[in-house]
């Protein structure tokens, strides 16, 4: 035992040969895997390239069992709703639609980790991958907004800027209007909403993106005002006149509190500009995004 102990200074002392000498990958697995349970999940997979005992004790069930959130299974049957005939997961288990199928913990996270679409590919959730919180966006075709069926007001444009593959863009209307709902199980804490807004119309050309700011007109003249409630009496709003053309801004709706992971909480929430005294135009409106306040100030 004494000469499994032995000192690191690399003397031989008591006459301790080399191959006795204790090296990293002699660490039991199991308290590597304890160890790793303190760490967040890039902490994590860093580790995992330093030996085999490392990239062993990395996918203990155990450590990733506390990374997901409480309410994984309820994200797992959501995305699941959808058969992604072309999805690798689906293949390699039988096609089953449940993606838990012969997964660990650790491939589950990485799984929720990409933005995974649910409710006929209009909306995505994903897990912060630093924090395992939950974030949801939700595409502007989920959206109910005033005028979206006559193209003298609003088109749907294609472009590699949004998530869901294209925007609203506003040509020009009285009355703005944009509204939504969600109903979700979120894990308890603090979650802020915003609009995924930019005032002009981008486009590529010759691989650069521009932007085309000359038809935005109106948003100077009065703010927009942001509302949400929840279902259980929450309520928040705010007023932002929109600016900074040419870049996508996220424009905070407000905050709700889920204080019970295991109840439906539905949110609904607006954004809107109706004084009919001026027109306004030359919008892109991409989504709403539902982040936990903890992480929300980075993505902003």
């Amino acid at each position: 035992m004494g000469v499994g102990m032995s000192s690191t200074d690399g003397g031989n002392h008591g006459g301790e040969t080399p191959e006795y000498r204790r090296k990293l990958e002699d660490i039991p697995e199991s308290c590597i895997a304890m160890v790793l349970g303190h760490l967040d999940p890039p902490e994590i997979c860093r580790l995992a390239r330093l030996n085999r005992a490392f990239r062993g004790a990395s996918s203990a069930d155990f450590i990733w069992e506390t990374k997901l959130p409480t309410n994984y299974s309820f994200i797992v049957n959501k995305i699941s709703e959808l058969n992604h005939k072309n999805d690798d997961d689906m293949k390699n288990y039988g096609g089953s639609k449940d993606i838990s199928t012969g997964l660990n913990k650790k491939d589950i996270f990485a799984r929720l980790s990409r933005h995974n679409l649910f409710d006929s590919g209009n909306k995505e959730i994903w897990l912060d991958k630093k924090t395992g919180g939950v974030c949801v966006s939700i595409s502007s075709k989920a959206l109910s907004i005033t005028g979206i069926d006559d193209r003298r007001y609003w088109n749907h444009i294609p472009t590699e800027e949004s998530r869901f593959q294209t925007v609203a863009y506003l040509l020009q209307i009285w009355w703005f209007e944009v509204c939504g709902e969600l109903e979700f199980k979120f894990p308890a804490g603090t979650y802020s909403l915003f609009f995924r807004i930019q005032l002009g119309k981008s486009s590529k050309r010759f691989g650069r993106r521009s932007c085309n700011v000359e038809h935005i007109h109106g948003w100077n003249l009065r703010p927009v005002r942001f509302q949400l409630t929840t279902s259980d009496g929450q309520h928040a709003s705010s007023e932002c006149y929109l600016d900074s053309p040419g870049s996508w801004i996220l424009y905070h709706g407000g905050d709700f509190v889920v204080k019970e992971t295991d109840k439906l909480t539905k949110i609904k929430f607006s954004a809107r500009q109706i004084d009919c005294t001026h027109i306004k135009g030359g919008l892109s409106f991409d989504s709403v995004m539902i982040l936990p306040k903890s992480i929300a100030s980075k993505a902003r």
